[in-house]
């Protein structure tokens, strides 16, 4: 077989109807736009969503929330998940679960959830979520220097879950 040789199967190339080329045709004289009208003129229509002037529903329905660009996109992980994927004594990490096919796409942070069962010890080691400067007001735990700031850190699972990896004999980490 060489290229010039090779040819689309048949039937499966259909020429374009060629419209306006005489009344035999059946497509000839309006070429198929009926009689006058907008849509008959040339650039004639009207754009997506134009209902003839009414109130277009875009325009008709309120606006409602908005989008935060600066939002993080925390994938979720349920230690039923956790528990049908892993060995016992497995470490748990980001990479891991990619491996295992728990998680997908892209992401900014993974959180363990406590729903399920646990009965493998894992060694769970994950990121924090987020990590924020917070004002402290209360003059006692200020530090001398006088910067009344602390460091609080989201942590990579709920209380649920890091009380149910510690109780099967596992550790919960924040690397």
């Amino acid at each position: 077989m060489k290229l010039f040789e090779l040819s689309p199967a048949e039937g499966s190339k259909k020429s374009a109807r060629r419209v306006g080329r005489g009344h035999g045709s059946g497509w000839g004289k309006t070429a198929g736009k009926g009689h006058k009208g907008q849509k008959a003129r040339s650039g004639g229509g009207v754009r997506p969503g134009f209902e003839g002037g009414q109130m277009p529903l875009q325009r008709r329905l309120p606006k409602r929330g908005f989008n935060n660009i600066f939002a993080k996109k925390v994938i979720t992980v349920n230690l039923s998940e956790l528990n049908r994927k892993f060995e016992d004594g497995a470490d748990v990490t980001v990479e891991t679960l990619a491996e295992k096919g728990i998680v997908k796409n892209s992401f900014d942070a993974v959180k363990i959830l406590g729903n399920g069962k646990l009965d493998k010890k894992l060694n769970v080691k994950l990121a924090p979520i987020d990590e924020k400067l917070v004002k402290i007001h209360d003059k006692t735990t200020r530090k001398a220097a006088g910067d009344n700031r602390e460091k609080r850190v989201v942590l990579p699972y709920s209380q649920s879950a890091k009380a149910a990896i510690e109780a099967a004999g596992g550790k919960a980490e924040v690397i």
